[in-house]
């Protein structure tokens, strides 16, 4: 399985609830999705570094993430979280691991 993580650090007047929705939809859109979650930063620690959401998308495998980054409904949320960034992409931080 591969585990897709982004931070995102949006800008205050973002519709952070709407783009969860979308990002959660895409469950139901592209397969080998396995499960999507998505959150508030809540960490105690102070080393969030600006950054003030995440979320992950867990797939079968990499094969499956590969098929999910061109995808047309990714590239509708995907513009969706950038343009909602402080930033641009600087508000923005993604890394994959497999387990």
């Amino acid at each position: 399985m591969i585990r897709h993580v982004v931070l995102c650090r949006f800008r205050k007047d973002a519709d952070v609830a709407a783009i969860f929705a979308a990002i959660e939809g895409l469950k139901q859109k592209i397969p080998g999705i396995l499960a999507v979650t998505c959150g508030t930063d809540c960490s105690p620690e102070g080393l969030q570094k600006g950054f003030t959401h995440g979320f992950t998308v867990d797939f079968t495998d990499a094969a499956a993430r590969d098929a999910y980054l061109p995808h047309p409904d990714h590239q509708v949320v995907g513009k969706m979280v950038v343009d909602a960034l402080d930033g641009g992409l600087e508000g923005l931080v993604v890394i994959d691991w497999a387990y």
